[in-house]
C-alpha cells in the first residue's frame, strides 16, 4: 500500500507570519478593536475565531471580522509568504516513495490553494478550517499513515487518527512541550524528514496496512 502522508500549512510547510501580522494590524485598524498581529503571527494554529475571542471580540462581530481578515488575506500573506527550510523536498519525498500527500491546516481552504499554488506545490487533498483533534477526520478518511506538523494540535490530530506524529520545532511549540504531548519524532524542521521518511518507509506502511485492515475486520 503506498505512503499516506499528511501535512500542516503554516509553520510546518510554510513561512507566513509577515503577512498574518500585517492583515490582523490591518483588521484592528478597521474595527477599532485592540488586535495584536505580532502575537497573533507569532502563535500561529489555533483558528481565526479563537483568537478573536482570545482578543476580546463579540461573539457576534466575530463572523464579519472572520470574512475581512479572509477578504484581505490574498493580496498580503501570498506574497510575503516563503516556503520553510526542506518543505518541497518533504512533499517530494513522499512522492518519490509512491506515496499521497495530504494537507490538513486550520487556513481557510481557499487561502491554503492559493499559497500551494503560489509555490508551484502538487498535493494530493487539500482539507481546510480542521484544528487539533478535528484533523483526524481528513486523516482517517485518507488512511494516513503519519501526520507532520508544529503544533501540539497536531500531535493530537496525529493521535486522533492513529497515526505516527512527526513534529517540528519551527512554529510556537518547543520540542519538550511536542514530547510532552505525545510526538513520536522531533525533528528541528523538515531539512531530516525526507531521510527519516526513507528509513521508516516500510514500518510506517506496515503500520498503514495493519490499520486498513483493522476497519476493514468484521465488527
Amino acid at each position: 500500500m503506498p505512503l499516506i502522508v499528511g501535512f500542516d500549512l503554516d509553520m510546518t510547510l510554510i513561512d507566513p507570519r509577515p503577512g498574518m501580522a500585517a492583515v490582523m494590524d490591518a483588521v484592528a485598524a478597521e474595527s477599532g478593536y485592540p488586535l495584536d498581529g505580532a502575537h497573533f503571527a507569532a502563535n500561529l494554529g489555533p483558528p481565526l475565531d479563537m483568537t478573536y475571542r482570545d482578543f476580546g471580540v463579540p461573539e457576534e462581530e466575530i463572523p464579519e471580522l472572520v470574512a475581512r481578515f479572509r477578504a484581505l488575506y490574498p493580496e498580503i500573506v501570498i506574497p510575503a509568504t516563503v516556503a520553510l527550510p526542506g518543505a518541497a523536498e518533504s512533499l517530494a519525498a513522499v512522492r518519490e516513495l509512491g506515496g499521497t500527500t495530504i494537507v490538513v491546516t486550520g487556513k481557510y481552504r481557499a487561502n491554503a490553494a492559493l499559497h500551494l499554488a503560489a509555490l508551484d506545490w502538487e498535493v494530493d487533498h487539500l482539507f481546510g478550517e480542521l484544528w487539533s483533534t478535528g484533523k483526524a477526520e481528513a486523516l482517517k478518511l485518507h488512511g494516513a499513515c503519519a501526520y507532520v506538523g508544529d503544533h501540539v494540535g497536531d500531535v493530537r490530530g496525529a493521535k486522533a487518527a492513529e497515526a505516527v506524529s512527526v513534529a517540528v520545532v519551527s512554529g510556537p511549540c518547543s520540542a519538550e512541550e511536542l514530547t510532552a504531548e505525545g510526538a513520536d519524532v522531533v525533528l528541528p524542521d523538515l531539512t531530516g524528514f525526507p531521510d527519516w521518511l526513507r528509513a521508516n518507509a516500510e514500518r510506517l506502511s506496515a503500520k498503514q496496512v495493519s490499520a486498513a485492515n483493522g476497519r476493514r475486520a468484521p465488527r
